[in-house]
């Protein structure tokens, strides 16, 4: 229930949503709507444990609840036992470059890889540990005392899952670096485990560096990352997790390329992870990739540029107004109902009522009457996301506490204060401008 939101949580949850971002904790106190999306992502979450795979792109303008939706699934599929990283495109982090820009987006994953135990990051070494402590375990129950002979059959199992990824692309090196680790920690060698794991997170700069200190004549590239996360995939199904989920969000910075060579590049990557799902080439691997509409659709510049994606991608004759196929690859974000942001408030009152220790003086018609008026603004109907109605909200909310000798009609007065963003027609936003926001 919202009343027992912890202290930490609801101050997370309220100053990130006041700065116009999303919370990576507690937003099951704050989910609304989105059934019917979440269920179908949720279906393919199973598939994914079943050693399916998926892919899709969660489609929504800025403020939509995209950002939202695929927080609320990575916080789900790391509580059903799902390693997941995850990553914001940028003007350095695409899926491929001529500066390492590609190397630069698996460091950010492998930096976000996240785990029930560790929800915030950084968890490959709490991964390598449990899945040494489980081949290790499963061998003493086997009845094996520790001693040399238990050392053998733990390193004789280490070896099966190292042997079972080399028939991988460049699986061969991921089972050796797997097998140092191993060595490593039977024989305590703190340096060796660094040296590991910086390989494991692509941050050795060249091939000589990583024969010096490993003997792998190999490193992670702009060419290989892509197949080192399929490795990945596999290797934390050999360690106990359900599969991973890699989700990659801001897809518009693909789109803002000027160059259009480095654009088809990058187009070009994500029709190989797009074929490998379909063609059964990836398993135990998920991948949900979020972008703007226009970033999608733009026939210039965006995904649909490239002739290869759209005829995959684009919808058939029968998907339209108030019919969705949510089995297709692109989920497109509606707006929440207005009863759906009316919950969704009351939530946020009461959270903030508990954070700062007072009773809301809110009532009902209040709530219904703030509404009202963020609706009605001008190009309201087109352009309010919920995003800058919960900026709204809470700025009022804030007011409302620091200031207990008003009420929220006279605050919300007639209408007058402007909304987070202003309604700008359509047809007045230059095609540069377009998706940009401050």
């Amino acid at each position: 229930m919202t009343g027992q939101v912890p202290a930490r949580i609801a101050n997370i949850l309220i100053n990130a949503l006041k700065g116009g971002v999303v919370p990576r904790a507690g937003l099951e106190y704050i989910t609304v709507g989105r059934t019917q999306e979440i269920s179908a992502i949720l279906r393919d979450i199973e598939m994914i444990e079943e050693g399916g795979a998926s892919f899709r792109f969660i489609v929504g303008k800025y403020g939509s609840g995209k950002s939202f939706l695929l927080q609320t699934i990575r916080n789900y599929a790391t509580a059903k036992g799902f390693a997941v990283v995850d990553a914001d495109l940028s003007p350095e982090r695409r899926f491929a470059g001529t500066k390492g820009q590609g190397l630069a987006t698996y460091k950010e994953l492998m930096k976000n890889l996240s785990t029930k135990s560790k929800p915030d990051g950084g968890a490959l070494p709490l991964v390598l540990e449990k899945w040494i402590s489980g081949i290790r375990t499963a061998v003493r129950m086997r009845g094996v005392e520790e001693g040399e002979d238990f050392d053998e059959q733990v390193e004789r199992e280490i070896y099966e899952v190292a042997s079972s990824l080399e028939g991988m692309v460049n699986g061969f090196e991921f089972a050796k670096a797997v097998v140092l680790y191993w060595k490593a920690y039977r024989e305590d060698d703190a340096a060796l485990k660094s040296n590991v794991l910086r390989w494991f997170r692509g941050e050795y700069p060249t091939r000589k560096e990583a024969k010096e200190d490993l003997g792998i004549h190999f490193i992670v590239t702009d060419e290989t990352w892509y197949d080192f996360l399929k490795l990945f995939a596999a290797f934390l199904v050999g360690a106990g997790y359900k599969g991973m989920l890699v989700i990659i969000d801001e897809l518009v910075n693909i789109f803002k390329i000027p160059n259009s060579i480095t654009r088809a590049n990058n187009y070009e990557k994500i029709l190989t992870m797009y074929n490998d799902v379909l063609q059964g080439k990836a398993r135990h691997i998920g991948f949900l990739m979020g972008g703007t509409p226009q970033c999608i659709e733009d026939k210039y510049k965006g995904v649909f540029s490239y002739e290869a994606l759209r005829s995959r991608l684009a919808e058939g004759h029968f998907a339209g107004e108030g019919l969705r196929d949510l089995s297709a690859p692109i989920i497109r974000l509606q707006m929440l109902t207005q009863e759906e942001m009316y919950i969704l408030v009351e939530k946020l009152l009461n959270i903030h009522g508990g954070l700062y220790h007072y009773t809301p003086a809110m009532t009902q018609e209040d709530l219904v009457y703030f509404l009202t008026v963020e609706y009605n603004r001008v190009g309201a109907e087109s352009h309010i996301t919920p995003r800058e109605i919960i900026r709204d909200f809470i700025e009022l909310i804030n007011i409302l506490q620091q200031n207990p000798e008003k009420k929220a009609a006279e605050v919300l007065g007639d209408n007058s204060f402007e909304m987070a963003r202003g309604g700008i027609s359509e047809e007045e936003i230059h095609d540069e401008f377009r998706e940009f926001e401050i």
